[in-house]
């Protein structure tokens, strides 16, 4: 069976147009009116997909990629009757949404609104096997998986004119090179988290191209605004609305077309289009708003937090419109394509004094803490690594709810505590270097920043009485006994009491 989007291998083109009508340039200027009649013509038509869905089996079709033209411009009216679905979803828009599957007297009354252009727009497509698209000026498309010799005779009959073609021009197009972030539990946690940190508040719901309804968030409506969104919606996280409404407005660009959005006092929000003849009314509407923003319409100012599509009750994105990646949707999936242990390469970008070294690797910065850099003690990042330097980092672990990267430069390095397992039982000479209320460090490696252990109070030779550490002080070299080299908690155990006597 043909798989979602695929290219079906029967198209056939079907108009009231007769092809001996067509000129050199494949036009029809024949007295044939471009629009529908109301009456037998677009029966005709009707009567026409019928015919080839019964010759495919098909009894339902679902809606695919709806779209209405935009109503948000000062001045623009609604259609009558929501575009003319009212009589066909009992709520309205909210029911002519990617997916919803009707039957096909309802599919056949679709068909009509377009042929009637009024305004709704969608594909018809039954389990990859059956698809209708209405074209501009009467052009009505048909593509099915198999032979349809009855419903073209069928459609002679009726007085229209069918033909065969390769392709519909209105097949969809499905290729990507990005990753499409779907909304689920993951990324409604990374919305919580901006919401909370005060990074983001508003959210763009667009689930039929042409409609997108805009919802205040705060962490005590998320879950309310989540469980009320059409299916297979496109969603956009942008930053809350302004306060200050009278610096929003104030704002207004001298030419060029905008979206304002604001919030009135019960909390609803609402949108429009302005341009500049558009200002006064625009003001006038917005009286008594507690919040606003002006929001970007052309695409490439049009950058929201992040984006994603709403995925089916059981988790699979099956909508086949995309959102327009955003840098931190790119971040999301770089992050997601990487996993713990992986190693990666990088630019060290900053070195923090607080002991905290940023990478960059393929444009997203990664982190790694000070602990992470050397298996030796360090007293600053630039004592490993400088900025500029190309290094080779081990993925810790990825938290793409809030976007972070976590790497270790020493994961990759060998463990000098290993080499000194083979020690445990042998006598050493180094300098203390810290003492502390249960005993006192010594430097067991002939070196700055070697590997330190815990000579015990109880492990020191000296007066019993009063400090046992009397007489030791930082600097003085010691003769201790390696006793023990945990590798698991990072710990050295040595003895001076237990240390042998110098030969």
């Amino acid at each position: 069976m043909p798989q979602d989007g695929a290219v079906l291998p029967y198209v056939y083109r079907v108009t009231k147009y007769d092809p001996a009508d067509r000129d050199e340039h494949g036009r029809y200027p024949g007295p044939q009116d471009i629009v529908s009649d109301h009456g037998e013509s677009e029966a005709a038509y009707l009567q026409a997909v019928a015919a080839f869905a019964a010759d495919a089996g098909i009894d339902r079709l679902a809606v695919r990629e709806p779209g209405v033209p935009s109503l948000a411009h000062l001045g623009v009216t609604a259609a009558a009757d929501d575009y003319g679905l009212g009589a066909l979803f009992s709520n309205g828009l909210h029911g002519f949404h990617d997916g919803a599957e009707v039957q096909l007297p309802t599919a056949l009354e679709l068909v009509r609104c377009m042929l009637r252009e009024s305004g709704a727009w969608c594909r018809l497509e039954a389990d990859g096997t059956f698809e209708v698209h209405v074209g501009w000026d009467q052009y009505l498309y048909v593509c099915t998986s198999r032979p349809s010799e009855e419903a073209v005779a069928r459609t002679r009959a009726l007085g229209l004119f069918p033909e065969n073609l390769g392709a519909s021009p209105y097949a969809v197009e499905t290729e990507s090179p990005d990753v499409q972030r779907p909304a689920d539990a993951e990324f409604w946690s990374a919305v919580a988290w901006a919401v909370a940190s005060g990074r983001a508040g508003l959210l763009e719901e667009t689930y039929v191209e042409g409609a997108s309804p805009w919802h205040p968030l705060s962490g005590d409506t998320l879950g309310n605004v989540r469980a009320g969104l059409v299916p297979r919606a496109r969603l956009a996280v942008w930053p809350a609305l302004s306060p200050d409404v009278g610096a929003v407005l104030g704002s207004l660009p001298d030419e060029g077309l905008v979206e304002a959005v604001w919030q009135d006092a019960d909390g609803r929000v609402h949108r429009a289009l302005a341009d500049e003849d558009d200002h006064a009314e625009l003001t006038v509407r917005m009286a008594g708003a507690t919040a606003a923003a002006l929001m970007p319409v052309y695409a490439d100012e049009y950058v929201p937090l992040f984006t994603a599509v709403l995925p089916d009750s059981d988790g699979v994105v099956r909508a086949r419109w995309r959102t327009e990646p955003t840098p931190d949707d790119r971040k999301w999936a770089f992050l997601k394509s990487l996993r713990a242990g992986q190693v990666v390469a990088g630019t060290v970008i900053e070195t923090a004094p607080f002991g905290v070294t940023f990478v960059d690797v393929e444009g997203h910065v990664g982190i790694i803490n000070i602990p992470e850099l050397s298996w030796r003690p360090l007293a600053h990042p630039s004592d490993v690594v400088s900025v500029g330097q190309r290094i080779h980092a081990q993925v810790l672990g990825v938290d793409a709810v809030r976007g972070r990267l976590a790497l270790s430069l020493r994961a990759l390095l060998d463990d000098p505590m290993k080499e000194l397992t083979a020690q445990v039982g042998t006598t050493v000479l180094g300098p203390v270097t810290k003492l502390v209320p249960f005993g006192v460090f010594v430097r067991i490696e002939e070196r700055e920043n070697g590997l330190e252990g815990l000579v015990h109070n109880s492990e020191l030779t000296g007066p019993q009485v009063g400090d046992p550490r009397f007489g030791i002080e930082i600097g003085r070299a010691l003769r201790v006994k390696i006793l023990d080299v945990d590798l698991e908690r990072r710990r050295i155990t040595l003895s001076q009491r237990q240390a042998d006597p110098e030969v």
